[in-house]
């Protein structure tokens, strides 16, 4: 083993050399020395911080103990308590000066420090490029030395124990990349680490996502066939409990950061005297709902318009990418025109537009669906996949960018829509849409937003979606490099 770790050692330094002089990779041990010893000092700046939380919260709570005694003292006889001129005097002298003290000190931020620490080492962390020439490098090494995953990942090599996170991250560097062989390999890894009871933030639905796709590109349609039906039987459990309302993912802490807001979008000159109603449903992906979006006549314009044309609902081919009929589509769909005679449909377009940021004249026509009693539509990207490639392009817009999505009906039961890798539930509001945007700003899909429309249980449900496509949002909404903004 020890013969093996020094091999590696020397292996790696190669393969981590480049003579690409306009990259800031790490490409040495030497280099990557220096890491670990930043690292070490961010961890020392970051004790000091939860130390200073910890002390001000202890002052916080000798405040509170000292309080609570006094309360229950005072309490007992407030007349009497009060008539003592000393106590009366403490009151008001806690009340107007003691109380504004304690509340600076819990409004004081603890963070400057390992913040400012941590801004200051960030523009020496690695970047995507060099996270992705370590994994790659980890995989030459796996095929040059024949080692078998679980030889990584537990240790043996010996380093470091892999979690599942790990593992799963090492198999989505190798999909991006169509390297089949290697998704599979760490993503059955991540699979038995999953199944070993592990603990992780990595959903068993993703990883058996993945695993069957490359095992199916691989041309093993048999093993593929086992893994779906075991991913199907999984998301189908994820998505019912979802619909019940049982199983959401949303901490306390989380919640707490959600808001409800007045939005003038940036001072748009038609909402600075009329905002829109703001509320946040969701945080990871941002999933935000606009209240009172389309008034009552509105919805029955759309209806109108929607009747005569509903028909079964299409999905596009990801081989072809033409529209076809879905069968797990259980709901009547179309395509609206447009409606020169009233110009309803352009007034909701423009308002789409003022509210989002985002150009419309690019987007799909409004489509609007009607679904009756267990009318639902199952899981499904909005987005075309990398494994997609033709996807919209009979558009030639390029892929969808976000969604818009409007409720034109309250639904009694049932009839929410779920994102069921995330654990979010939304539910029906006559009048209000929610928005999303289904890329991130770098172009790669948001694999998070993968979502469906419940059974209706009770009632009619009436929705209409606004798809925004790429093209016309390059100065709306610019692009980054980091996959994961």
């Amino acid at each position: 083993k020890m013969e093996l770790r020094g091999v590696c050692c020397v292996l790696l330094t190669c393969l981590f050399y480049t003579s690409s002089a306009d990259k800031d990779f790490f490409t040495s041990i030497g280099q990557m020395t220096d890491l670990l010893y930043t690292e070490k000092d961010l961890v020392t700046s970051l004790k000091d911080y939860i130390r200073a939380e910890e002390d001000k919260l202890e002052q916080v709570k000798k405040w509170a103990e000292k309080l609570d005694v006094l309360s229950a003292t005072a309490t007992q006889d407030p007349e009497g308590f009060l008539g003592h001129p000393v106590n009366a005097f403490k009151l008001m002298k806690r009340l107007n000066t003691e109380w504004g003290e304690l509340e600076l000190l819990v409004l004081k931020d603890m963070s400057d420090g390992f913040i400012s620490n941590l801004t200051i080492q960030r523009q020496y962390f690695p970047n995507d490029d060099d996270q992705t020439g370590a994994a790659k490098a980890l995989m030459r090494l796996q095929d040059t030395y024949r080692l078998d995953t679980h030889t990584i990942s537990s240790g043996e090599l010996p380093g470091d124990p892999m979690t599942v996170e790990d593992c799963f991250e090492l198999g989505k560097i190798a999909y991006s990349d169509a390297d089949y062989y290697h998704t599979e390999l760490w993503m059955e890894q991540a699979l038995k680490q999953l199944d070993g009871g592990e603990e992780s933030s990595v959903d068993m639905v993703t990883i058996l996502d993945y695993l069957s796709y490359s095992i199916y590109q691989q041309g093993e349609l048999e093993r593929a066939l086992d893994y779906t039906k075991r991913l199907l039987k999984l998301g189908e459990r994820k998505y019912e409990q979802l619909c019940r309302g049982e199983g959401i993912k949303m901490t306390p802490r989380r919640q707490s950061l959600m808001f409800c807001r007045y939005s003038d979008n940036n001072h748009h000159p038609l909402y600075v005297l009329g905002p829109v109603k703001q509320e946040d449903e969701w945080d990871r992906p941002r999933i935000i709902r606009y209240h009172d979006i389309l008034s009552n006549s509105e919805i029955e314009k759309v209806k109108e318009l929607a009747k005569p044309r509903l028909r079964r609902a299409t999905i596009s081919n990801p081989i072809t990418g033409v529209l076809e009929t879905a069968h797990y589509r259980i709901s009547k769909r179309r395509a609206t025109v447009h409606d020169p005679q009233t110009g309803k449909l352009t007034t909701i377009n423009q308002r789409i537009e003022d509210i989002t940021g985002l150009n419309v004249k690019t987007a799909e026509e409004l489509q609007v669906a009607n679904y009756g009693v267990g009318g639902q539509y199952e899981p499904h990207f909005d987005f075309g996949r990398k494994d997609e490639p033709d996807a919209f392009k009979e558009l030639g817009t390029g892929n969808r960018i976000a969604t818009w999505l409007i409720y034109m009906s309250d639904v009694p039961s049932g009839g929410a829509t779920v994102f069921t890798d995330v654990g979010a539930a939304v539910w029906p509001k006559k009048g209000s849409a929610v928005f999303w945007y289904n890329l991130f700003a770098s172009g790669e899909g948001d694999y998070s937003t993968r979502h469906a429309a419940c059974p209706v249980l009770v009632g009619n449900k009436w929705v209409s979606n606004k798809w925004m496509h790429e093209r016309g949002q390059e100065f709306r909404r610019r692009c980054t490099l980091n996959e994961s903004e």
